[in-house]
């Protein structure tokens, strides 16, 4: 069943991107004792992701935190290095903090996969947006296929 708000993440593994190289994080470790805005894409470089959604956040950075949110983070079904060369190639410089979800297991937990494959992506997460509070959902924003309009950070910072 697909994640509600009022339910806690599930426990799984994420790999953090950090100067220093990957960095394996439980979820319950990652978002424990803080307000998180989280958004997914379906896929680093790809053309909505790159375009609008991770820069509307990168953009909006400093009014999301001002609105009480401790840190962003970005997660997509692809690999940490994937991760954190879209990262340095968007500018996120710290705004964002981008988390790779490679093998979707997170993705499947949270039950907001997609099936990417009729584009050559494979199994891939849903684009949404999320706040999560002390490991517990507080809003929740998924986007039907192919649209882009509640999961972006103007429409998650009107919400706060």
């Amino acid at each position: 069943m697909t994640i509600q708000v009022g339910d806690r993440i599930p426990t799984t593994q994420l790999v953090k991107v950090t100067d220093e190289g990957p960095e394996q994080i439980s979820s319950d470790e990652y978002f424990a004792g803080r307000k998180v805005a989280l958004f997914s894409v379906p896929g680093a470089f790809t053309p909505t992701c790159s375009a609008k959604h991770l820069p509307g956040f990168v953009e909006k950075a400093d009014e999301l935190k001002a609105k009480g949110v401790d840190e962003i983070a970005c997660t997509a079904v692809n690999d940490a290095f994937v991760m954190g060369a879209w990262g340095k190639a968007s500018g996120v410089d710290g705004k964002v903090t981008m988390l790779a979800d490679g093998n979707g297991t997170f993705a499947k937990a949270v039950d907001l996969e997609m099936d990417g494959s009729g584009f050559g992506l494979g199994t891939r997460g849903k684009r949404y947006s999320m706040v999560v509070n002390d490991g517990v959902v507080e809003q929740l924003h998924v986007e039907a296929p192919g649209q882009f309009e509640v999961s972006s950070a103007d429409y998650l910072l009107g919400r706060l």
